[in-house]
């Protein structure tokens, strides 16, 4: 029987590269969703504003509990939850009723709500609001990491 690799190997030359390239993009594609499953984000576009949305905060039950980041929570820090900007990204969150902001590292994740961007230590919330209020329209600007 005839074989018609110049290798001796059963696959030709062309598919021994393709299948070189799919394995390549298949571990490329898997470190990306082990990240996001790590809670990571692709990207913090920085200087970008997010579109407006609403803000809440967590405070006394989440107190002393692990974030998503693997960080312990304080809810005295200057810290918030958000979907998919990457941990450790700084974000201004500006009050759309006073004008008030304050800039806030992300260390954490939140389940999806309908229109809730953003959920705030108390004490960032403090800064924007009484507590009492519970949820705030903002507006978000990425200043980086």
């Amino acid at each position: 029987m005839d074989n018609p690799t110049s290798s001796g190997s059963p696959l030709p030359r062309r598919t021994k590269w393709q299948i070189s390239i799919l394995t390549l993009a298949v571990f490329v594609c898997a470190g990306m969703c082990l990240n996001c499953a790590r809670g990571g984000a692709v990207s913090s576009p920085r200087g970008k504003y997010i579109p407006a949305g609403e803000a809440s905060w967590y405070g006394p039950g989440f107190h002393g509990k692990t974030t998503a980041s693997g960080e312990i929570y304080n809810q005295r820090a200057m810290t918030a939850a958000h979907k998919t900007l990457s941990f450790g990204t700084r974000v201004r969150v500006t009050n759309a009723e006073n004008g008030r902001s304050v800039v806030v590292r992300i260390n954490d994740r939140f389940p999806n709500t309908k229109n809730r961007i953003i959920d705030l230590s108390e004490a960032a919330f403090e800064q924007l609001a009484p507590p009492a209020r519970g949820v705030i329209p903002v507006k978000l600007e990425v200043l980086g990491l």
